[in-house]
């Protein structure tokens, strides 16, 4: 399926121009100045997508204690779980715009539930400061070990024999949760959502049996395949990652639709001063770029990028036309 052309809504557009213009990226430097000292001089507060423990919570720490190191402040990683990723989006739009709080998160929180919810408690354009994508990766079909499925094609003639398989996903709403409705229709199979609050019980309950498949995380995947535990089938995304080069994408295997990028973004709250957003994402450029971290984000299973705020608007603007299309494919619906 082709990236659809339309372009960006203009209520999303206007936004998106008035974040640019007075919100996000704001010119004055008076809230710095009014400081005192210079940035950063207390401990910052990073707050992650989901629940601790997982790829985001770890690549959280990775790049706080980089900072750590970097500005010799602490930097405390505080997780707020729940309403995939919306308890803890809400917690940074609300924060003081002065560089102590910052969001580590997914495309669900800013793109996925801005357009199937119809009303959340922020706006993922105005309430937020983008400051850097550090990498990319996408959901990954998983089986059993022992399943006699090696690709996604073998999986579908499975799933034709065995209808009401259950599939685990991270949440309604999801890229896992979206790829999978669309493989439903465009497989013409029988499978069922089974949404979970946290990946690690998806994957529980695969391996116990409860479930005939699971989307898991690029580092979930990895770590499963390598012990044996599972297969992975096919690679959403549109290329391959450096972590498992063998496992094809999906649409390398002849699916279309599949080839929608996901990232880990950072975020501050809106009206954060520019200074501080430079500082901030410069050091998440530099940070990405060192070959310690580049190595752990490609252990976690993404591909790192590191990028400016404008790069970060500009791939934002490009997804969320893209997302919407998804999501009209894959008949998903607020739940």
């Amino acid at each position: 399926m082709p990236a659809p052309q339309s372009p960006l809504p203009s209520a999303l557009r206007r936004r998106l121009l008035q974040a640019l213009a007075a919100g996000a990226l704001p010119v004055s430097l008076s809230a710095l100045q009014a400081q005192g000292a210079p940035y950063p001089n207390r401990p910052i507060r990073a707050v992650p997508f989901g629940t601790g423990g997982g790829p985001i919570d770890g690549i959280t720490r990775v790049y706080a204690d980089k900072l750590q190191l970097r500005w010799g402040q602490p930097i405390v990683v505080d997780p707020r779980p729940g309403a995939s990723g919306v308890i803890a989006a809400n917690d940074v739009a609300r924060a003081a715009p002065d560089g102590y709080t910052i969001l580590f998160t997914l495309p669900l929180t800013h793109i996925n539930e801005a357009i199937l919810r119809a009303k959340l408690p922020y706006d993922p354009v105005r309430d937020f400061a983008p400051l850097s994508q550090l990498a990319t990766g996408g959901p990954m079909l998983i089986v059993r070990g022992d399943s006699p499925c090696s690709d996604v094609r073998e999986f579908v003639a499975f799933a034709k024999t065995h209808p009401g398989l259950g599939y685990g996903t991270w949440g309604i709403g999801s890229n896992a949760h979206l790829f999978g409705e669309l493989l439903r229709r465009q497989a013409g199979i029988e499978w069922v959502h089974v949404p979970y609050k946290a990946e690690s019980a998806a994957h529980a309950d695969l391996l116990a049996g409860s479930l005939g498949a699971s989307f898991a995380n690029p580092a979930s995947a990895r770590a499963l395949s390598l012990s044996g535990k599972v297969k992975v089938l096919g690679i959403t995304g549109s290329r391959r990652v450096s972590a498992l080069p063998e496992v094809r994408t999906f649409s390398e295997q002849g699916w279309t639709g599949f080839d929608l990028d996901s990232w880990i973004g950072v975020y501050a709250p809106a009206n954060t001063p520019a200074a501080i957003v430079d500082a901030l994402s410069t050091a998440l450029r530099e940070i990405t770029q060192l070959p310690d971290v580049r190595a752990r984000l490609i252990a976690y299973g993404f591909e790192p990028l590191g990028n400016t705020p404008a790069e970060f608007i500009a791939n934002f603007k490009a997804d969320y036309p893209r997302v919407a299309q998804l999501i009209k494919a894959a008949g998903v619906s607020a739940e």
